[in-house]
């Protein structure tokens, strides 16, 4: 039993397997059998057909890559046929290959993916860049060069770059060139720009079709072509658009990287470079370093013999370095599959053994056992190629994407700059810019300066007029009032008004000339809607509308509008009267609150004042009734600065200065508004503004086919039943004479321009209140639409040079009525204009209240205290009795009697040292007859 255990793990060492398939798991294999899917008459194939073969040899012959293990390349010519590319593929997967490089083309690309997913057989493209060969649906199809989605988010950032709104797209019509269109569509969108015209050929179009095609071209509007196309038949493209004359100024012509690689690797005649002056084209960036130095320097010698286009000697371009790299990417993901103990088996599918017996050998296809630890490893690998590092995001996607962008001049190229994924559009190359943090904003964004079509270095404006014989459709409100800003002359299809002389003033100033057609919009019977005649540019009815269109919020998500050639604000109109003056319009100047305060502050700076100056100053001295006559009359007085009492106390002055600054406003102000009101005449309205109108419940009246009505229901609440819809001035002014008791209305409301327009020959209305919204007038186009710039541009120009006043003049100078120039109500001053006059005036005199209250608090102390103590009146009731008095004390009579004390205190020292010394003398002398007395004499 132990003899039978043992020999069968001799055999398992020794590499026998179940089922057939032979392997060995201690020893690598000798040789691992890859596959090319290649068109070798193409120009990428037969660089790609180099590089590759290249590659192989360069593994093979060093035994470190691979450990002693070959790699068997086997590769199959698809001749540029997506059938034969099918074919070719299914071939492989009979010949137990672990992995296939290609196929060239995408469109094969998205047959096989389906068969490479079912048998588990990794597919390494570096030319099929279809941006929807996702690692998701496809995830054994690896692209080892750039994905095309980068290359569209770089045009789209060099559209945006310069200022261009709309594109045209001409493409092969496969899915190649459908996905990648589709692409440049999501990325334009992104920056609110768009394909406006999609040019789709046939992979095989001829000379004819594509003169057909860029005929319709040529009669668009944008003057942008991006032509994402195929090697074969992409310089026809440009010959033929040089035939067509739009190779010349005003056109921009952005080719994808097939005319770089076009250039790269053949040897053009002096003619197609001709055709391709100043086009611009990017190129898959590789940084410099010396593995492609030297790859470069071998190349020569490696296409000896090999001819591009033209039998010239084929050239190296990017596709070639990433196809060499594509093998030594594969190469280090089987090492490290070997490594990790792969198995490299294959097992039959089940559902194939029921075709077993058909001449197409189908059943004959087998499973890559090891397929999915190969896809992983290769997905892992991190290594540094010709073409720079080689590494996978988690998307399936090589690392920090990046291109250069080119410039065709004379007979060769120049580079205007980098695009890559990290910072956008640069000058600088991308190594460089990793090494620094990202920077998107508009000012880093930068390429240099640019060669156009056409030989001009001046930047296109991107856009024309279609030459289609189309004239420009533009809708004009048919109006049936207020007929100075647009009518239509009866029978005819003219119009006049100032609207339209603004119109065709900012046209006749564009560099070009603008075929249009006025088209009227409206019944004639009413006014009509500015928001439907908006609406109908969305739609496509109209190209522009112009006239008197006011630029609103829901207006603008719709169009674009030029820049505004009128203010027309939303006001008030209501009726008003004449203001007969009275007996008391002198109190008109100030409301009561104002008089009020004014009063008060009066008496409270008189008073203070007087605190100042009590003490010190004979004038604010005497009985209570003089003294509260003096406050008031010196209070007063200065109003008219006619006060007699003179202030002496630096307190007192400094109160007295500031009140007279505020009493010099004041009195300033009162003035002039009461001349105002004496010498301008005054009217007056029960409606004050819009605030007093949304708190009655009055009718309000408003234009018929204005904004004015939404307006007023959506944004201020008003309930649509309070409004009367106006259709002419004759019916505003019915409405507001009739009033709301009489079925009109309190006020109407609409916009400045046709108020202005109105109350030239209506003096018995005003507007009152102020002007609640800002807004203006202006032309209105779809969105992006570059003329709406360029009418913007010449609207100003009309502003600058005085000629959209003169306009203005012409159609609505009116003479006024005699009552414009009179005033709606008083306009009375109140505290909110003086308050900061009054608050410096209160905080000067309480400093100065409390710098004389500290001081006096210091002179009673001093001067005091010795009274109470001497007193005995220590209490608090008594010292402030005393403090009061004290106050209340001329300063002079309290100097004078502190004085008087210091003298009596001196006096009484005095005489009680003269005291103590006579009586020291008296103990000192002894009495007469004593024994010392008799004994000294």
């Amino acid at each position: 039993m132990k003899f039978i255990w043992v020999l069968v793990l001799m055999v398992c060492y020794n590499g026998v397997c179940l089922n057939g398939v032979t392997t060995n798991v201690t020893t690598r294999p000798p040789f691992v059998n890859i596959g090319a899917l290649l068109s070798f008459n193409t120009t990428i194939g037969k660089v790609a057909k180099v590089a590759i073969q290249a590659a192989v040899d360069d593994v093979n012959s060093d035994p470190s890559v691979l450990g002693g293990t070959k790699l068997r390349l086997h590769m199959q010519d698809t001749n540029q046929s997506g059938f034969l590319g099918i074919v070719e593929s299914l071939k492989f997967m009979e010949t137990d290959t672990v992995a296939i490089i290609g196929p060239q083309s995408s469109v094969t690309a998205h047959v096989i993916s389906f068969v490479a997913n079912e048998l588990q057989v990794p597919l390494l493209s570096y030319s099929s860049t279809d941006p929807t060969l996702s690692s998701l649906q496809f995830p054994y199809f690896i692209m080892t060069s750039r994905n095309d989605l980068y290359q569209m988010a770089a045009i789209a950032e060099i559209v945006e770059y310069y200022g261009w709104r709309e594109v045209i797209a001409i493409y092969g019509d496969d899915d190649y060139g459908r996905n990648g269109i589709a692409a440049l569509s999501d990325k334009l969108a992104e920056r609110r720009c768009k394909i406006s015209f999609k040019a789709p050929l046939s992979p095989t179009a001829t000379r004819q079709e594509i003169t057909d095609l860029l005929v319709e071209v040529a009669l668009t509007e944008s003057r942008i072509l991006v032509v994402h196309t195929f090697y074969s038949w992409g310089p026809v493209v440009f010959s033929v658009a040089q035939y067509l004359g739009m190779m010349g100024p005003g056109y921009v012509w952005i080719a994808t990287n097939w005319l770089s690689t076009l250039l790269e690797t053949d040897s053009l005649s002096s003619d197609a470079l001709d055709d391709i002056q100043g086009v611009l084209t990017l190129r898959m960036y590789t940084p410099n370093s010396e593995l492609k130095r030297k790859f470069i320097s071998r190349w020569s010698n490696l296409t000896r013999g090999t001819t591009g286009y033209g039998l010239n000697p084929i050239g190296l371009s990017t596709y070639g370095l990433y196809a060499y790299d594509t093998v030594w990417l594969l190469a280090r993901a089987i090492n490290a599959f070997l490594d990790q103990g792969g198995n490299i088996s294959f097992s039959s599918e089940s559902r194939l053994a029921k075709l077993r017996g058909g001449s197409l050998h189908l059943d004959a296809m087998t499973i890559f056992n090891g397929g999915e630890l190969l896809r992983k490893n290769i997905l892992q690998v991190n290594m540094t190629g010709v073409t720079g590092q080689l590494k996978f995001n988690p998307d399936g996607n090589l690392i920090n994407p990046a291109y250069e962008v080119i410039n065709v001049i004379g007979n060769g190229i120049r580079k205007i700059g980098y695009w890559t994924n990290y910072s956008g559009l640069s000058v600088v190359p991308p190594e460089t810019l990793y090494s620094k943090p990202p920077n998107r904003s508009s000012s880093s964004q930068n390429l240099y300066s640019v060669l156009w079509p056409g030989q001009t270095a001046q930047k296109p404006r991107g856009w024309v007029f279609p030459n289609n014989g189309r004239h420009l459709r533009i809708g004009v409100p048919n109006r049936v009032s207020f007929r100075d800003f647009v009518s239509q002359v009866p029978g005819t299809d003219m119009f006049t008004g100032y609207c339209i002389d603004v119109f065709t003033a900012a046209i006749s100033l564009l560099p070009y000339a603008v075929p249009y057609k006025l088209i009227p919009f409206g019944d004639g019977i009413n006014n009509p809607s500015g928001n439907e005649l908006v609406r109908l540019i969305t739609a496509g009815v109209y190209d522009a509308a112009i006239g008197d269109i006011a630029i609103i919020t829901n207006r603008t998500r719709v169009a674009d509008f030029t820049q505004p050639y009128i203010e027309s604000g939303l006001v008030v109109v209501a009726p008003v009267k004449k203001m007969n003056s009275s007996a008391w319009s002198f109190l008109k100047p100030f409301t009561r609150q104002m008089w009020g305060v004014t009063a008060l502050f009066f008496i409270i700076v008189g008073a203070v004042v007087w605190i100042l100056e009590h003490r010190l100053n004979d004038d604010f001295r005497g009985p209570p009734r003089r003294q509260l006559i003096t406050i008031l009359w010196f209070s007063f007085s200065t109003w008219f600065f006619a006060h007699r009492e003179n202030t002496i106390s630096t307190l007192g002055r400094f109160v007295l200065l500031i009140w007279l600054f505020v009493v010099l406003i004041i009195n300033s102000s009162y003035t002039a508004s009461l001349t105002s009101i004496l010498t301008v005449q005054q009217l007056t309205s029960p409606i004050k503004g819009i605030d007093s109108l949304i708190s009655s419940k009055d009718p309000i009246g408003y234009q018929q086919g204005s904004f004015t009505g939404d307006y007023l229901v959506n944004e201020l609440g008003i309930h649509k039943s309070r409004l009367v819809s106006l259709k002419m001035p004759e019916d505003f002014a019915k409405a507001l004479k009739d009033g709301p008791h009489k079925g009109g209305v309190a006020a109407v409301v609409d916009e400045r321009a046709y108020v202005e327009l109105f109350l030239s020959n209506q003096c018995e209305f005003s507007i009152v209140g102020r002007e609640f919204t800002k807004n203006g007038w202006g032309f209105a186009f779809p969105k992006d639409s570059p003329f709406a710039v360029d009418l913007s541009t010449a609207i100003l120009t009309l502003s600058e040079n005085g000629d959209l006043q003169r306009i203005h003049d012409k159609w609505l100078m009116r003479s006024a009525c005699s009552s414009q120039g009179a005033k709606l109500d008083v306009d009375r001053l109140d505290l909110r204009s003086f308050w900061g006059l009054y608050l410096m005036c209160g905080i000067a005199c309480l400093l100065a209240l409390f710098i004389y209250f500290l001081k006096m608090v210091r002179q009673f102390s001093r001067h005091s205290s010795s009274e109470l103590d001497s007193a005995g009146r220590s209490s608090t009731s008594a010292r402030l009795q005393t403090f009061l008095s004290f106050v209340d004390e001329k300063e002079q009579e309290v100097k004078r009697r502190s004085k008087r004390r210091q003298l009596e205190m001196a006096s009484n020292r005095n005489e009680s040292m003269d005291n103590y010394s006579s009586k020291r003398r008296h103990i000192e002398s002894p009495p007469y007859g004593s024994p010392q007395a008799g004994n000294e004499a």
